[in-house]
């Protein structure tokens, strides 16, 4: 291990984060075997047609307005929620970090700005936990989960929604609003598996988003001085990495521009239809585009499983660690290598 395994979220935002990242990809797999149910017959009929698929969807809608209600409630009424909510809200280096890291780019400058620093060459406490990058997805993220909830709740009764605004054009409003929300979030869903996923030094899975830093120590070494750098210069790539990789990003890629390509053809939802140039898969191409999407989320959702049993096996493994040994006749553990203490030899 490294230093960059070093957990970044508390227990409770651990377990929070791996519920909603199951939450989600639910309601990313119903809505779109609704949303393309040509090109995803077949996810359409496991989940049990489309009555099946839409009660799943709307029972996964419901969880996610409890997850987000948790939150903010958690936010407000914790000293460590406001804390850190204070600690991820701009600030001047953040805009200083995207300016240096501009001038970087283009060859201006010699170095990153500290508040944009990732892992190579610095200690870990000079690597920020959020980067102004960070700062953005988390705000981006917590805007689009919020609008989700509140315009799927709204869509909830489609009828009962005209009829509250008198118009049936009010009401397919929100349901397109609520279905291009999707498509956007989807697109950065896709990217942060990809991300997390196929990163050089946490591939396969970043470990440090599923145990929580209570559980791992804050540096890894022989001895109790902290090291100069993160430890990612003693990493080493796995021989499957650059093609998995490879074929996973144009995967994504292919998924992303497929589920936009198909929200256009697909007549009435997310796109009105009076913009609709099609309807119904119009090639085998798209078909397979979207599907692939598809593959990318299951993905992802193997990776958040298999980050969840990680962190069990490390609970375990610490468990079986604080246990003391016990004696084979039921009394005490022996310390001492099985030897007989002075006091019990006979003089």
């Amino acid at each position: 291990m490294s230093n960059l395994d070093h957990g970044k979220f508390t227990r409770v935002t651990t377990l929070f984060h791996s519920l909603l990242g199951l939450d989600v990809f639910l309601l990313f797999f119903t809505g779109y075997a609704i949303m393309f149910n040509d090109e995803l017959w077949w996810m359409l009929t496991l989940m049990g047609g489309a009555s099946g698929v839409t009660a799943i969807h709307r029972i996964t809608g419901i969880g996610l307005v409890a997850l987000v209600v948790f939150w903010i409630t958690l936010q407000v009424i914790s000293s460590t929620g406001r804390s850190n909510f204070a600690k991820i809200l701009p600030a001047k280096d953040d805009v200083d970090a995207f300016i240096q890291d501009i001038q970087f780019v283009l060859g201006r400058v010699d170095e990153r700005h500290p508040s944009a620093r990732q892992f190579a060459g610095y200690k870990a406490d000079e690597v920020p936990l959020l980067s102004y990058i960070g700062k953005g997805v988390v705000f981006i993220f917590s805007i689009e989960l919020t609008l989700l909830a509140i315009s799927g709740l709204l869509i909830w009764s489609k009828t009962g929604l005209a009829a509250m605004f008198q118009t049936k054009a009010a009401a397919m409003a929100f349901v397109t609003f609520h279905g291009l929300l999707g498509v956007i979030m989807l697109m950065g869903v896709m990217f942060h598996i990809f991300e997390h996923g196929m990163h050089p030094a946490f591939y396969p899975v970043e470990t440090k988003a599923f145990i929580p830093r209570s559980m791992v120590p804050e540096h890894h070494g022989d001895d109790d001085e902290e090291p100069d750098t993160t430890g990612i210069e003693r990493l080493s790539l796995s021989p499957s990495w650059r093609t998995v990789s490879t074929v996973f990003g144009a995967m994504t890629v292919i998924g992303i521009v497929s589920v936009l390509i198909g929200s256009i053809f697909d007549e009435g939802y997310p796109v009105p239809r009076e913009i609709a140039i099609g309807g119904g898969p119009s090639s085998i191409l798209l078909t397979v585009g979207i599907n692939l999407g598809m593959v990318v989320l299951g993905v992802g959702l193997v990776l958040s499983m298999y980050g969840n049993v990680l962190r069990i096996r490390w609970e375990q493994q610490l468990e079986q660690e604080r246990e003391p040994t016990t004696a084979a006749d039921g009394g005490e553990p022996q310390t001492d290598g099985g030897q007989p203490e002075s006091d019990d030899t006979e003089n």
